[in-house]
């Protein structure tokens, strides 16, 4: 079954939504620039909330939590389901040791690398980290695959996320990612499909490309940082329908 990662999560009704949808991997921005950036004390109570909540352990939603939803005139949402989730921190050239902290103070299940880190860089983390290529051609992808292909992670991730080409951008580029060389890359290695991925259009794509998972940020969203909870359903529903 094709795994989803819903990413760019920045509040924890959107999270749970999530995984009540089904999705497999919830991910978020470390990334300043970007307008899906939250802070770390943020994706700890986050992750916190969603472990407890999933889990089935008894957890008291923060105080904060319980006000943002009173403000809308909510309850606190609670996911109906138990399956496993995995949390990933999404880095762009941060410092080693940032990443490291940040895994461990936001209990995070690893790191997603978009920027020029190097294979050192990755082998760091003994498979707890997985690269982002964007190669401009099939010819480019090799080169990265053949470079990091030494320090792939455990089996529970993907060796590497694909993403589309963009000389300035690190992600969210607006482009759909080449998906017969995404395919010809996914036929030897279990990869996590990215780029202008949306519900429309993911079913083909899983189809094409047959990846070990996608990944969906902006095709989600009814405004940036905020999900479409629709969307989020629909997404993960044309998945399942599409997987092998």
């Amino acid at each position: 079954m094709t795994k989803v990662k819903i990413c760019g999560i920045t509040n924890l009704e959107d999270a749970l939504v999530a995984v009540e949808a089904g999705a497999d991997l919830l991910g978020f921005i470390f990334y300043e620039p970007s307008p899906r950036y939250v802070k770390p004390e943020t994706v700890r109570e986050i992750v916190s909330s969603v472990r407890c909540q999933v889990s089935s352990v008894k957890c008291q939603v923060s105080s904060d939590t319980v006000q943002e939803a009173k403000d809308r005139d909510q309850t606190p949402y609670a996911p109906r389901t138990t399956h496993h989730v995995a949390f990933i921190g999404v880095f762009v050239n941060s410092p080693l040791d940032v990443v490291a902290r940040l895994l461990d103070f936001c209990g995070l299940d690893a790191a997603q690398l978009h920027g020029e880190e190097s294979p050192g860089f990755v082998s760091h983390f003994q498979g707890r980290a997985f690269k982002a290529l964007r190669p401009q051609s099939a010819e480019e992808a090799g080169v990265s695959i053949k470079k990091y292909l030494p320090c792939s992670p455990a089996p529970l991730l993907p060796c590497f996320l694909l993403d589309a080409y963009h000389p300035n951008l690190y992600g969210g580029t607006g482009h759909v990612t080449d998906w017969e060389m995404a395919a010809s890359i996914a036929r030897r290695y279990p990869i996590m499909l990215a780029g202008s991925l949306t519900p429309e259009n993911v079913g083909e794509a899983v189809q094409v490309v047959q990846p070990w998972g996608v990944d969906v940020s902006s095709g989600v969203e009814r405004e940036k940082g905020k999900k479409d909870h629709n969307k989020v359903r629909a997404f993960v529903e044309a998945v399942r329908a599409a997987s092998p």
